[in-house]
């Protein structure tokens, strides 16, 4: 759990710094930009120990999947709902994790969804907002649940196929994935003038985009892909919202914004119960890890 615990507390400062920083560049560019500074940390790697083809192809496809068109249809629901309510429809991610984990049996899928309900109660809880305008739109909460499910989907698919190169550390493969990403974000950023957005880049921003692609998406998507596949998958649904009180905190303490405390304590507690009813009732088996880790 301490890799998904360290990429919640990343993802949670990440979330602020966009909405200082980067507000003013296209969403796609965003995208594709963040997955090529990403890929430069695993190319290496790539290169001295290659895959075999089905394998890879596969690592490919879960990228672009998982990074690729989730950020196409985050970023594209940003043109129909306000992003407190973007932010907000992002909770029902665990429960497509739980929904999509095979190897649950139906009492463990039943405690499973019970952890992912907690973990979208707690998380809506903190970020919900009294006389909110409500719905925006259908087209972009759709375009949101899309993209929760295509983040969900790779992070089970990518736990199902780590077995099939057990004797590979994931970092000798994780290029696949970020190349997969940039495939799918590529045409996007092209069609809608999003390399626009290098003459606009400032020092700051600049910057804070390349902290975000290095860090919050090229290590941190590693980091939780890999404790994915060392986990219970109701563990991993309650953490896939765990970036929200951070972000929370970080955005009072840090960026001076204002919250009140009684939704925030009564978040963090449903979180903590998701957690705990994950670790203590739902006993799914942890997946097989790489011959790297077996080391004495």
């Amino acid at each position: 759990m301490g890799y998904l615990l360290l990429v919640s507390i990343v993802w949670g400062l990440s979330i602020p710094l966009v909405k200082g920083q980067l507000t003013d560049l296209n969403p796609f560019f965003l995208g594709f930009a963040r997955m090529v500074l990403a890929l430069p940390l695993f190319l290496p790697f790539l290169a001295r120990r290659p895959v075999e083809a089905p394998v890879a192809w596969r690592l490919f496809g879960i990228g672009a999947v998982q990074y690729g068109f989730m950020y196409v249809c985050l970023f594209a629901a940003f043109r129909y709902l306000p992003a407190y309510q973007v932010a907000l429809f992002t909770v029902t991610t665990p429960l497509f994790v739980a929904l999509l984990a095979r190897e649950l049996t139906r009492p463990q899928l039943a405690g499973a969804l019970g952890a992912a309900v907690l973990a979208i109660l707690g998380a809506a809880v903190i970020q919900y907002q009294p006389g909110g305008a409500g719905l925006a739109s259908w087209k972009g909460f759709f375009l949101i649940q899309a993209s929760n499910l295509a983040f969900a989907f790779g992070q089970v698919a990518y736990r199902s196929l780590r077995p099939r190169f057990a004797e590979r550390a994931d970092h000798e493969v994780y290029a696949w994935l970020y190349l997969g990403a940039i495939a799918a974000t590529l045409p996007f950023a092209a069609a809608f003038d999003g390399f626009a957005s290098l003459a606009r880049l400032t020092p700051s921003s600049g910057l804070t985009l390349v902290y975000l692609g290095v860090v919050a998406s090229g290590l941190c998507f590693f980091w939780w892909n890999r404790g994915a596949t060392r986990t219970r998958a109701a563990t991993l649904a309650v953490f896939n919202n765990l970036k929200v009180p951070f972000a929370v905190l970080f955005a009072i303490t840090l960026f001076g914004e204002h919250a009140p405390p009684g939704p925030l304590l009564a978040g963090a507690l449903l979180l903590g119960a998701a957690l705990y009813l994950a670790e203590r009732f739902v006993r799914s088996p942890v997946p097989v890890t790489s011959a790297g880790d077996r080391k004495h």
